[in-house]
């Protein structure tokens, strides 16, 4: 049977190979995935021409997944090392990959993407934009915003990231309700000073059928960005920021009457006190769209540390109902990540993630954690490593100072709790100082 999309397979009772794949992987009952995608509540971005992808779903009911945002820019233009990071995060279990590239030749570099890469990749065509046509901001016309677009789902592509809950109306109130950091959103940013420049309406506002159109020709699942989200505590849940979400909320409803699948761009910068509240919020305004935070970032006085910062805010949010986690390196706020500050962010992103599922009571989540327990009661350390969420670094925190005797190491050695217990308890003879 045919059908444009996936959300519009679900609608009519079509069980596509994707789905099977999802259901496999989450667990998942085949009608019970099959209504939430119907509405919207789960998607699987996959566009039709990217065949190597390895298929994933987002939905606050699902296990939670991560994104690895990373891309050439004028200072760093090594096409090779980013794909070196692009490898690396795969192999590390990230099952998204958004290029941010803003230099050099982006087409080619997202080609490879969608040819050789299983994760999801998403982009965001208004940085391409200013790449693509060489010319002066102000310059690029309404027609040429939406041709990139185009572009990107011809190059196959699974989600892109567009900037339309930013208008002449939501940019009016902007201005008038002032902000200590302003807009923070490159792209939001861009499409901003584009308004601003032009006097014109954001094409992609203003043209969003016909982004709709392209989505639902290639299958490509439209992220709504939120370019004003906040960029600091201080902006946190402030005016701009609902505002913004109220109207991407109205987009919400006119994509899914066209089949096309959506997820909502979230914050950013936030006291953890607002996080919970926040993701209700979205729930509601955007009718259970599935949720893409970048971060939350929980405190503004980290550079170096916000992997962290962002980990913490990341599992609240998930653990809340967000469905999809950007994962942010230590070197956020301060240079492009190289391949270390990369494996840095996923894996405090994949902590964040995985606490959420636990939290949540995703299925199977905490069975993770019970084999580690076994392997640590039994002072099993190649099974701690097998099962670590980064097995490198923990057989190398073990070698770098080895105890005197195996079934120890060397913060406690004989005063070891575990073996101590385990031999009490046994019935042997526990003797710390004399062993």
């Amino acid at each position: 049977m045919n059908y444009t999309t996936q959300m519009d397979a679900a609608r009519r009772g079509i069980f596509t190979k994707e789905m099977e794949v999802v259901s496999k992987k989450e667990g998942i009952d085949k009608e019970k995935l099959m209504q939430l995608m119907a509405e919207g509540k789960v998607i699987i971005p996959c566009n039709k021409l990217h065949t190597c992808i390895e298929p994933n779903a987002l939905g606050s009911m699902l296990k939670t997944k991560i994104n690895v945002n990373l891309g050439t820019s004028r200072d760093c233009k090594d096409l090779d090392m980013e794909y070196e990071k692009v490898k690396s995060a795969v192999d590390m279990g990230a099952e998204a990959i958004m290029d941010l590239s803003s230099y050099g030749d982006t087409r080619k570099f997202r080609k490879k993407l969608t040819t050789e890469c299983p994760a999801m990749i998403g982009t965001v065509p208004i940085y391409d934009a200013v790449v693509y046509y060489h010319k002066a901001l102000g310059k690029i016309t309404s027609r040429e915003w939406i041709d990139i677009a185009k572009m990107h789902a011809e190059d196959g592509v699974d989600f892109m990231t567009i900037h339309c809950g930013i208008n002449k109306e939501t940019a009016k109130k902007f201005k008038k309700n002032k902000r200590l950091m302003n807009i923070v959103s490159r792209g939001g940013s861009i499409i901003f000073a584009w308004m601003e420049m032009t006097g014109e309406e954001n094409p992609f506002y203003e043209h969003y059928d016909e982004i709709l159109d392209i989505c639902r020709e290639y299958d490509i699942t439209l992220s709504l960005g939120d370019a004003c989200r906040p960029g600091c505590l201080m902006d946190a849940t402030d005016a701009s920021q609902i505002e913004e979400l109220i109207t991407l909320g109205e987009l919400t409803k006119r994509a899914w009457e066209k089949d096309v699948q959506i997820m909502i761009e979230g914050p950013g910068h936030m006291p953890i006190n607002q996080i919970a509240a926040n993701m209700e919020i979205q729930k509601t305004l955007c009718h259970g769209a599935p949720f893409y935070v970048l971060g939350p970032i929980v405190t503004d006085i980290a550079p170096g540390y916000d992997h962290i910062t962002s980990a913490i805010g990341g599992a609240i949010a998930a653990s809340s109902g967000a469905a999809f986690l950007c994962y942010v390196t230590p070197a956020e706020h301060l240079r492009l990540p190289d391949v270390d500050d990369v494996k840095e962010g996923i894996i405090a992103a994949r902590i964040a993630a995985h606490s959420a599922d636990i939290a949540k009571g995703v299925p199977g989540a905490i069975d993770w954690d019970l084999q580690m327990d076994k392997a640590r009661k039994a002072l099993d350390w190649e099974g701690m490593f097998k099962l670590a969420i980064d097995p490198e670094k923990a057989r190398r925190y073990r070698e770098s100072a080895k105890p005197e005797k195996e079934d120890t190491c060397s913060m406690c050695g004989n005063f070891c709790a575990v073996k101590n217990m385990n031999r009490i308890l046994d019935g042997e003879i526990v003797s710390i100082f004399d062993e």
